[in-house]
Formats: structure tokens, C-alpha cells, sequence
């Protein structure tokens, strides 16, 4: 009889039965978090994926460029491309063409306007790589509260059954608690990935945005070098 009374207490407290025997708050607080979790993984796996892609299809275009002796022909052949250094590469050859189509050139008015308009073009790429971070950080921030609130009501109900029942041993008191932590581990399982995720690819952006100043920068250098010569 006590194997099976122990048998019982502990089929009771499995994470199934605790989301069973929840009221509907705390139902509401972990089936919210759940999809927050569902969420995270998500946004984790596609913006893994994109900047792998940038990095990789970056490292070819970079390597391209610089073999190019044509700038023209490289352009008619890149123009179209969605690549954040194709993007950068596009501005400052669309301003070079209407700087210097004129008779006369500003050389440092263009300059100044080929150096303005790709580093628009680098912080462009690094916001449409960065779009979906906030939600990661929404999440990592705000999943322990929420997870916490569903905590505090359960100890609420908990407190509830004991003076109802006017009975506090841990028959009575352990599912509330129970459920109530079951709440906050939920939690902190959407919340810890999420933050991990967002410092990582944090990083990596900075990395992208790093890389795309150094090829706009060169870029400006080569294009500085026409305008000597013009």
C-alpha cells in the first residue's frame, strides 16, 4: 500500500498532470510560454541559417570583387544580387554614375557623398539582419516574470487549498507548489535560450557589419583612386 500511495503522489506531480490539475491561469501562463519557447527555436534555426548564407555567399562575392577588373561587367553580373555587400557595392556604384556624369567633377563632394551613401547601405543590411533579434531579447527579458506571475499564483492557490481544507501537510500543499514552480521552469526554458541566442548572433552581426565597413571602405579607396585619375 505504501509503494502504491508513493506511486500515485509521484504519477500526480509529472509535468502532464501538473498542466492538467493548473486552473486556467496558470494553464494560460504555460501554454503562452511554450509558444514562446516554439517561437525562440524557430527565429534560433532561420537566423542561424541566414547568416551562415551571408557569411559564406559574402566570402565568394568578396572574393570575386576583388578579382574583377571590370566594374561595370562585375555590376551587370552582381547588380541584382540580395546580398549585403552586393547591397553596398550597388550604392556606391549608383553614386559614383550620378557624381561623375556631369562635366565637371566634385571630387571631394564625391567623396563624401560615396562614403555617406554605402555606409547607409552597410547599417540597411545590418538592420534586415538584426529585424527579428528584438523578439529574442522581448523573450529572454520578459519569459522569467511571466513564468514568475504563473509561480506567485499557484503559492496563491496553494495558500488557498490549505485554508480551505485547514490542512497543511504536504499532501495538500505540494501540487500548488508544484505546478507554481513548474511555472517558472517553463520560464527560464524559453527564456535562457533566447538570451544565449541573442548574444550569439549579436556577435555575429557586429562580425557581418564589421566586415561590410572593411569592403565599403575599400571600395571608397578604389573609387577615390578613379577620381585622381579622372
Amino acid at each position: 500500500m505504501d509503494q502504491l500511495f508513493v506511486n500515485t503522489d509521484a504519477a500526480t506531480l509529472s509535468p502532464v498532470a501538473l498542466f492538467l490539475q493548473a486552473d486556467f491561469v496558470v494553464k494560460a501562463v504555460m501554454i503562452g510560454l511554450l509558444l514562446a519557447s516554439i517561437w525562440t527555436w524557430a527565429i534560433i534555426f532561420a537566423v542561424s541559417r541566414k547568416l551562415k548564407r551571408v557569411r559564406k555567399a559574402g566570402d565568394s562575392f568578396e572574393r570575386d570583387f576583388w578579382k574583377a577588373e571590370d566594374i561595370d561587367a562585375f555590376h551587370r553580373m552582381h547588380g541584382d544580387s540580395e546580398l549585403p555587400a552586393a547591397k553596398v557595392f550597388v550604392a556606391g556604384v549608383a553614386e559614383w554614375r550620378r557624381s561623375t556624369k556631369g562635366s565637371t567633377i566634385d571630387r571631394e563632394g564625391t567623396r563624401q557623398r560615396l562614403g555617406t551613401a554605402m555606409g547607409a547601405a552597410v547599417a540597411g543590411e545590418v538592420d534586415k539582419l538584426s529585424e527579428r533579434l528584438n523578439v529574442l531579447a522581448t523573450i529572454g527579458s520578459v519569459a522569467p516574470f511571466v513564468g514568475l506571475f504563473g509561480t506567485v499564483w499557484g503559492i496563491m492557490r496553494a495558500f488557498t487549498a490549505i485554508a480551505a481544507e485547514q490542512n497543511s501537510s504536504l499532501a495538500v500543499v505540494a501540487p500548488g507548489i508544484a505546478e507554481a514552480l513548474f511555472a517558472t521552469a517553463i520560464g527560464l526554458f524559453a527564456a535562457i535560450p533566447a538570451v544565449i541566442a541573442y548574444n550569439r548572433f549579436s556577435h555575429g552581426i557586429d562580425r557581418i557589419e564589421a566586415r561590410l565597413n572593411r569592403f565599403a571602405d575599400g571600395f571608397h579607396s578604389t573609387l577615390s583612386h578613379e577620381l585622381e585619375a579622372a
